[in-house]
């Protein structure tokens, strides 16, 4: 996945409502691919933890043991 340097937010548009209001999103997120859904939350992982190039590959460890002779 790529960074989010292609995603545009506009912070000066937002909307109040009450929790217990009926809402549309469950509909919107049915009709979306489920790529696309995984590009959201993945574009949300990136805004909560940052992007760091680095760590997008998995993990290697090493482990280095000593061989006892029996």
């Amino acid at each position: 996945m790529k960074s989010l340097d292609h995603l545009k937010l506009n912070k000066n548009s937002f909307t109040v409502s009450s929790l217990s209001a009926p809402s549309d999103d469950k509909e919107y997120w049915l009709a979306r691919t489920p790529y696309e859904r995984l590009q959201a939350v993945e574009a949300l992982r990136q805004l909560n933890y940052g992007y760091d190039q680095s760590t997008a590959r998995l993990q290697r460890i090493l482990e280095v043991t000593q061989l006892t002779a029996s």
